[in-house]
């Protein structure tokens, strides 16, 4: 896939989202087709190219997906997660195939805050808008999307987990594990570099080993950490997830059928595991 492909998707999401934050509010009155190109401004015939362009398939099948009780369906053809879980840190599918390897820092190193430490970043587009990946010279360390703020202020939220190192903007070493990272039927070894405590480290980890096309509760994924009352706690370290996508947070739904909250606005998880799943 090329920049100019990128470029295109990432417009292209900035439509679709609006679309999906419109189908979101409404989707109890089922609209139809005219009513959610109108909202966002565009004729019947060029919003379904549009979807069908970035999804894959249609606005009314989407519309399917969001509702809550496909959300339940969801999370009841996801409870055979066992095997994945013992199966590593991978993570394999249809869009993607990599393995993904986790390094914490030492307790020493998270004392430290990134002294010493050179941390490379830049902004790309992506099929769901534009983010800021910044990576140490042992892994990826942060992955975050711009969403409605700008890039100063998602880059001060990233550099102050690394306040002591030194930040250099370096748009071409970034993009290679951009395009690695978003570009369907790639194979490549990606290693993380987190800081945070361990107990938030184990639930990174447990998010890793939930396979690409399925889901977990909180209450699911606070069991695999071996805390199954702790499912708060849980949620407060997904919360604080530094690398999006790759630590799939947005594959955690509240077990009541709920898509739950996203640091990135609920849209984006929901057109995150569209994908995934479809």
């Amino acid at each position: 896939m090329t920049n100019q492909d990128f470029n295109q998707l990432s417009e292209d999401y900035t439509r679709i989202e609006l679309a999906i934050q419109f189908l979101e509010e409404n989707a109890w009155r089922q609209p139809d087709l005219k009513e959610v190109a109108s909202s966002i401004h565009l004729s019947e015939y060029h919003f379904q190219r549009l979807f069908t362009r970035w999804a894959g398939i249609s606005p009314k099948r989407f519309l399917q997906f969001i509702t809550k009780e496909n959300a339940k369906e969801l999370l009841k053809n996801s409870n055979t997660l066992d095997a994945a879980f013992s199966s590593g840190l991978s993570s394999s599918g249809r869009l993607h195939d990599l393995f993904v390897k986790c390094e914490a820092v030492t307790p020493g190193e998270y004392k430290l805050q990134g002294a010493g430490l050179i941390i490379k970043y830049g902004f790309h587009s992506t099929p769901y808008g534009e983010c800021l990946l910044a990576a140490t010279g042992r892994g990826i360390c942060c992955l975050a999307f711009v969403s409605d703020q700008s890039r100063d202020v998602v880059l001060d939220e990233m550099k102050a987990d690394w306040r002591n190192a030194e930040w250099v903007q370096d748009t071409l070493q970034t993009e290679k594990p951009i395009k690695a990272i978003f570009t369907p039927s790639q194979k490549i070894p990606i290693t993380l570099h987190v800081r945070g405590t361990n107990f938030q480290i184990k639930v990174w980890e447990a998010l890793l080993r939930i396979p690409l096309g399925q889901v977990t509760s909180y209450e699911g994924l606070a069991d695999k950490t071996g805390n199954p009352s702790a499912s708060r706690a849980v949620g407060n370290a997904v919360a604080h997830n530094p690398i999006a996508y790759l630590i799939p947070c947005h594959r955690v739904l509240r077990k009541v059928g709920d898509f739950g909250n996203y640091r990135y606005g609920s849209a984006r998880k929901k057109a995150i595991l569209f994908r995934e799943i479809t």
